[in-house]
């Protein structure tokens, strides 16, 4: 109690900094556990339709040899009638034996309903010449490389038949548990868990409560579902942003009005993350799509006066803004001990901050146990990761700082779905600092020669 009391009281100002997390984060965190819990509670019981509707399931594929079989296999074991589902496969001009994963799909599972469609290059591009091809009162698009749970598209289309408001939603995204296991290596496999509870927390805790305010911000590209009318209200998915997912959110909620939600019980299974390059590369495009598709549809209502009113601009000075004071305070660390503060309090302060980042992830760990409770196997491997509560911070920590990377780029380079790695960059940053030394040196011999 000791230091607590000398932290509170010699750094006052620093300790500030610690409202950010409780204001910003604590709080609504329990707020929203509350709320979740009550929305499980009182969850309204689905009725079957008396026929089941017809489905369009998209599956863009770009040299997915190696993955496409098992994904029509997950669409083939799905508990939804058979006969009422098409599978339209737009390759956007794969240069691997995808054509044959097709074809050895056709023949070991005749009954699925599938078709093989070429088109321009580009996930948008695949995904727009499929939906022309689509039959379905819904649509559903899934990556080729993950596996959709056995009664995903059933969740799916019972969402949509009990609710006529709901125009799209979205799926739960969670990396495939057996492969988090069988991961390589001390640091891949604590960054995979990491992922792991990061997405479980995400979906089925952060988006259930955005979508039960109406304030989706994104449908997973990865994993989302239409009325086939409202997309066909759309534009589309625009072919010039690599947040083409995020921007058809925005189409659908802003520009038409209408309502977007997440379906939490229907789980599509993701490869892990194959490790900290891929990670780096996967968050800058990730904020550069968020930021693009923002500016188009912020542009006259970026303002703090609707701080409270717009969840939107709340949701940047979050989930960006917040970014720069992060960095500012983290190298002030630096200044105040050079200023003559104490170490021991700076660390202390510190500790007291990721303490209230600690208890954060506890809150969501217990909301999302909740809602796993449909999935024993998945809420038995979750469950066993509460360690992960522990480093959760730090690893949210350093996307923060990759979420930074990104706004910068953004404001400097040129939008693109090939982003430079973690290599590149480095022998970027190396490059410029061999320059400045070189032109400082010979600025010195200059001065020595003007002398």
């Amino acid at each position: 109690m000791y230091w607590i009391n000398l932290a509170l009281t010699r750094m006052g100002f620093w300790i500030t900094w610690a409202l950010i997390p409780i204001v910003v984060e604590i709080i609504p965190a329990i707020v929203s556990t509350i709320k979740l819990m009550r929305i499980h509670l009182h969850e309204p019981k689905l009725t079957p339709p008396g026929k089941w509707p017809w489905v369009t399931i998209i599956v863009p594929v770009y040299n997915s040899e190696d993955t496409l079989f098992e994904c029509i296999r997950s669409i083939n074991n799905q508990t939804y009638p058979k006969s009422a589902m098409q599978v339209v496969l737009a390759n956007n001009q794969s240069t691997d034996n995808s054509f044959g994963a097709y074809a050895r799909a056709q023949n070991t599972f005749p009954e699925l309903i599938l078709r093989y469609v070429n088109t321009d290059k580009g996930k948008a591009r695949a995904l727009n010449t499929a939906i022309y091809e689509s039959i379905g009162i819904y649509v559903i698009n899934i990556d080729s490389d993950g596996l959709l749970e056995k009664n995903a598209v059933k969740n799916m289309v019972l969402r949509f038949e009990n609710d006529s408001s709901i125009a799209a939603m979205t799926g739960a995204i969670l990396p495939k548990r057996e492969m988090v296991e069988n991961v390589k290596g001390f640091w891949h496999k604590m960054l995979a868990k990491n992922e792991y509870y990061e997405y479980a927390q995400a979906f089925l805790s952060g988006r259930t409560i955005e979508s039960s305010k109406d304030q989706l911000f994104t449908m997973s590209g990865a994993f989302s579902a239409f009325r086939r009318e409202v997309l066909m209200e759309t534009f589309l998915y625009d072919i010039d942003t690599i947040g083409e997912d995020t921007d058809m959110t925005f189409q659908i909620r802003t520009r038409l009005g209408k309502k977007v939600v997440i379906c939490a019980d229907a789980i599509f299974y993701v490869e892990p993350i194959s490790g900290f390059s891929e990670l780096y590369t996967q968050r800058q495009r990730w904020q550069r799509g968020e930021l693009e598709v923002t500016e188009s549809y912020m542009s006259q209502t970026a303002s703090l006066k609707r701080f409270f009113k717009n969840f939107l601009v709340r949701r940047m000075i979050i989930d960006h803004t917040f970014t720069f004071p992060r960095m500012i305070w983290t190298f002030a660390s630096f200044v105040l001990v050079a200023f003559g503060y104490a170490p021991l309090i700076l660390i202390l302060s510190y500790a007291l901050i990721y303490v209230l980042y600690v208890f954060v992830a506890i809150v969501n760990f217990a909301s999302v146990c909740v809602i796993l409770r449909k999935y024993p196997d998945e809420q038995r491997f979750y469950s066993h990761l509460w360690w992960v509560t522990l480093l959760l911070p730090l690893y949210m920590f350093v996307n923060s700082w990759i979420r930074l990377i990104g706004i910068i780029n953004a404001m400097t380079t040129q939008a693109t779905w090939h982003m430079r790695g973690v290599g590149e960059e480095f022998h970027r940053i190396t490059a410029v600092l061999r320059d400045d030394v070189e032109t400082i040196q010979e600025q010195r011999r200059r001065d020595r020669k003007g002398k």
